[in-house]
Formats: structure tokens, sequence, C-alpha cells
């Protein structure tokens, strides 16, 4: 530990759930880890065949490789401490790495903010103006905005870690979270909290709410061009294009908005429902998406029913060669 840190905290303690029975534990990680398995199978698979067929290879699929990518890497960081607290008991977590772990939990919520933004955009200009969608928004244009997204979500996040991680802790390194975040950490420092709280909520609230502004205004202009489609048929077809980005976009954003409003109202959360809701809405957006790409993108369902008639017949083959 840095010796202007002055602290005498060398490690924290993540409580998880604190009011989880202790015959539960075993279930809950069990829980958690079939959560963790189905994220990490669902999204390795998309991955598998976005590489697999290069009928693919399109802007709107590219955003999803990225918000894949993100959800795999967000519930590596997050869900395997929290396992193994249950599992081994082994809550304890050190200075260090709890702060990298901070990091990444809020830098890859931004990059997913910044994802949702993009997948809003392909969908308003694809349907508000199509002819110019395939200059304006192509392959090389998503790749350029998509590592935008990651180089650009480093900045805000590391300046939380920046200038949390020297603040004096000496007082409790109990954290009520199943994972390390600004609040979980910065609440146990033995100073003023405001001005370091204030700037992390304005942070908080511009990646949150910049991007959803703007993925609002788009679906408005997009319901606004679809009304104006004379045929019902037309209509149906063009609003169908945006129900699998309206579902994940409304999976991250709802309940996110929920919990903001709920304490701005004063609508109180016990600790344990308040980490219930937080897990919710962090953990099963990436667990549901794969499934939601699956079932609403046409041609993905398409590209993985081919993937799996393939393997059948190349098992078939196998199996033909071997009696033969």
């Amino acid at each position: 530990m840095a010796e202007g840190n002055q602290s005498t905290v060398t490690e924290f303690i993540l409580t998880g759930f604190p009011g989880l029975h202790p015959e539960y534990q075993d279930l809950v990680s069990a829980i958690l880890f079939f959560v963790y398995f189905l994220t990490m199978a669902g999204n390795v698979t998309i991955l598998f065949i976005f590489a697999m067929d290069h009928s693919l290879h399109k802007p709107m699929y590219y955003i999803i490789l990225n918000l894949c990518t993100c959800d795999i890497l967000f519930s590596t960081t997050t869900l395997p401490k929290i396992i193994s607290k249950y599992w081994f008991h082994s809550g304890t977590i050190s200075f260090t790495a709890c702060f990298v772990q901070m990091f990444f939990v809020h830098y890859l919520g931004t990059v997913n903010s910044y994802i949702l933004f993009l997948m809003a955009l392909d969908r308003y200009l694809a349907v508000c103006h199509p002819l110019k969608y395939p200059i304006l928004l192509n392959n090389s244009t998503i790749l350029i905005l998509s590592i935008t997204a990651w180089v650009v979500a480093h900045a805000g996040s590391l300046m939380l870690v920046i200038r949390a991680y020297p603040l004096p802790y000496c007082a409790s390194n109990i954290i009520n979270h199943c994972y390390c975040d600004h609040i979980g950490i910065t609440i146990l420092a033995c100073t003023d909290r405001a001005p370091y709280g204030f700037p992390a909520f304005v942070f908080a609230m511009v990646m949150l709410l910049g991007p959803l502004a703007f993925i609002v205004f788009s679906y408005c202009c997009i319901i606004i061009a679809v009304l104006k489609i004379a045929n019902v048929q037309g209509r149906i077809k063009s609003l169908s294009t945006c129900s699998t980005q309206l579902i994940i976009i409304s999976l991250y954003y709802l309940p996110r908005c929920f919990v903001y409003l709920a304490s701005n109202v004063g609508i109180t959360f016990s600790a344990d429902m308040r980490i219930v809701i937080i897990m919710m809405y962090s953990l099963c957006p990436p667990m549901i998406n794969p499934l939601i790409y699956c079932l609403r993108a046409k041609q993905m369902r398409e590209s993985l029913r081919k993937q799996f008639k393939r393997r059948a017949v190349l098992k078939k083959a196998h199996v033909s060669a071997i009696s033969d």
C-alpha cells in the first residue's frame, strides 16, 4: 500500500446478500454458477456463429458482436468472485484487486451503454434514412465507432479509480455488495465522500441518460416514420426489424431507471432487495440476450440452424465411415 494512502485496510470483504441464511448459500452459489454458465455458453455460441457465417458480417451483427464481448467480460469480472464466496467461503478480495474490479465494472457498463447507442443509431438510419444507410453505416464505420466506444469509455472509469484509490480507508472494510463498485468502496473512506460521490453520480447519469436520450429520440423518429407507411404489412415489417434491439435496450435501461427514480421519490429498499435488483439488471440481460438474438433475428436463427445441420451431417458421415 502506498504511504500516501495512510490506510490500515489491506483487503475488503464482500458480504454478497447480507440477509441470506447459511443453509441457502450453496443454492445461491449454484444459481449464480448456472447464470454464469448460460451467459458464457450463449454469448460464445453467438461469437462462434458470427465467425463461421460470413453472411452475418453486417453492421447490425457487428454491434451484437460487441455486446456479446462486453457481456462475457462483465459477467467474468463480477460472478466468479461472488460464486467463490458462497461455494468456497472466500469472500475477501485484496485492496488493489477490488479497485481493478471496480474499474472494469464501470468501464464495461459504460461500453455497454455506448453499444446500445450504436444499436439505436443502426435502427434509426435503417428505418428513417434507408437510402443513406449503406453509405453512413457500413462495416468500416461500425468498426471505427466500436473501437471509439471501447477506447473513450476508459477515461471516466479510470478517473473514478484514480480519485478513489488514494483515499484513507481506516475504518470498516466490509462492502455490502456482490462486487466492488464506486459507491461500495468510497462509502468506507474516512473522509467526506461528497467531493468524490457527486462527480461519480454526474458521470453515471451522463453515461446512462446521454445514450438513453438519443435512444428515446431515435425510436420516436422510427415510430413517426413507420406511421407514415400506408401499407399495414409494411409497418409491421419495419417495427419487427427493431424489436430485437428494443427488447435488449429495455432490459438494460428500464430496471436502472426504476432504481434511480425510486431513490429520488422516496421509495426505499432493504439492503438485500437492493442488491438483488442490481444483480438482476446487471446479470440477467447478458444471459438472456443470446436467446433474444436467436429467437428474434431471423438471419441469426437460420445461421444457427445451418450450423446444427452441418454438424449433424458431419457426425453421421463420421459414424458411417467408422462402420464401413
